[in-house]
């Protein structure tokens, strides 16, 4: 399904540019977003980005995986990513777990989820 990538293309973008109009937009009000360290409500994402207190600087995209189920498609990007955290600059390798909810031809993002992983 090539509309859930061009979804998740503007949700990634909106992040690295701070964008929050753009997320409320693509991204259920009742979504969650998980991190290494803390899960946040939809707003409470937006507004980390609006106060930078995590600053997307640089995303490699390495693979991604798309997987429909009924009304839900779940979408894994495997990616390595660098991030101001708290001032400290970090890169991570990650599986993002994106789960996307339909209603008809529209598509709206129910969670993120960050898992680290080794190379």
């Amino acid at each position: 399904m090539e509309k859930v990538l061009e979804v998740s293309k503007k949700i990634w973008n909106a992040i690295e540019n701070e964008k929050t109009d753009v997320l409320v937009d693509l991204v259920h009000k009742d979504a969650m977003f998980v991190h290494m360290g803390v899960t946040l409500s939809r707003d409470s994402e937006i507004d980390t980005i609006k106060e930078r207190r995590i600053v997307y600087k640089e995303i490699d995209f390495q693979e991604s995986t798309i997987n429909e189920i009924e009304s839900t498609v779940v979408l894994l990007n495997k990616l390595v990513l660098t991030a101001i955290v708290n001032g400290n600059e970090v890169t991570n390798p990650f599986v993002v777990t994106e789960v996307y909810t339909k209603d008809g031809d529209t598509l709206k993002m129910a969670s993120m989820s960050y898992t680290r992983i080794n190379y």
